[in-house]
């Protein structure tokens, strides 16, 4: 499995980065799309929509099981990506292209709390 060094890992397997307007991206993991097999729907969070992090905000669910979401930091939801809503397999294929959500993150700094690429594997044993 892929894991990407630029992106920031939470241990509930989502993904993050800043943008160069300094909004951040958030989607699920290489690891998290796998385990779950093929993704047939997403219920993002709703634009505007108060972030916690570590709290669930959204749906991701598949033929296997369903899973929640979780913030990686308090914030607040600016758009969700309507093609992966749309269209939820793209995140099979392409897990760390297919955005779910962007948002504006309170705190910067809170990242810090996220994992790196390096400790997200050893999380995952990948």
């Amino acid at each position: 499995m892929q894991t990407p060094q630029s992106l920031l890992f939470s241990p509930q397997h989502l993904w993050t980065k800043t943008t160069a307007d300094g909004v951040w991206e958030a989607g699920i993991t290489d690891y998290a799309q796998n385990l779950l097999g093929d993704i047939v729907f997403v219920e993002a969070p709703t634009v505007g929509a108060r972030l916690s992090a570590g709290q669930p905000c959204g749906l991701v669910e598949s033929v296997k099981t369903g899973s929640d979401l979780h913030a990686l930091m308090n914030g607040v939801v600016l758009e969700i990506n309507q093609a992966v809503i749309d269209s939820p397999e793209q995140i099979n294929d392409h897990p760390y292209k297919a955005w779910i959500f962007k948002f504006q993150a309170d705190n910067n700094a809170d990242a810090e709390q996220l994992l790196s690429a390096a400790a997200y594997d050893a999380l995952t044993d990948a």
